[in-house]
């Protein structure tokens, strides 16, 4: 079970961001409270005061890396749709994970799938995810290293 305090505290911060005291927002920030409770620490019974500054960082440099990659994306999808003469070369690649934990994989899966012109449409055995990607033809080294970005802000955000 998570910490009360932990509840408590996101709870009413949830409530005086939103400014809306109805029985169906504060059910929602109870919900939320206990899923981002959970994010931070999902194994553990308690959440560490200790851990979260540096957890909170983490997961907050994983969000700026995924609205910039859905931006990013976007702009390149719009590229293309606009401008239909443009080459696309549209083809399914293999990216290795290499996390530790399922739950960071499934976050690394997901976030792939957000953005736009990529989707992962298998992950096998091993914890490669196939993507389906609307121009093939990036770097490996490129997708290996946003790949390795990703899976180390994960790592640390869920460890």
């Amino acid at each position: 079970m998570v910490s009360l305090r932990w509840l408590l505290l996101i709870s009413v911060l949830y409530l005086a961001l939103t400014a809306d005291f109805s029985v169906g927002n504060l059910l929602v920030g109870v919900l939320l409270s206990f899923g981002l409770a959970w994010l931070v620490h999902p194994s553990k019974e308690r959440v560490s005061w200790q851990s979260f500054p540096r957890r909170a960082w983490y997961f907050a440099r994983y969000i700026l890396l995924l609205v910039s990659d859905i931006i990013l994306s976007g702009v390149g999808v719009a590229r293309v749709v606009l401008t239909p003469s443009l080459p696309i070369n549209p083809g399914i690649i293999a990216i290795p994970t290499h996390c530790k934990s399922d739950f960071a994989q499934a976050l690394s899966a997901h976030a792939l799938t957000v953005t736009p012109g990529e989707m992962v449409v298998a992950i096998g055995e091993d914890g490669t995810m196939y993507t389906h990607c609307l121009d093939a033809t990036h770097g490996q080294e490129v997708i290996l290293e946003a790949q390795r970005l990703r899976r180390e802000l994960l790592e640390k955000i869920v460890e």
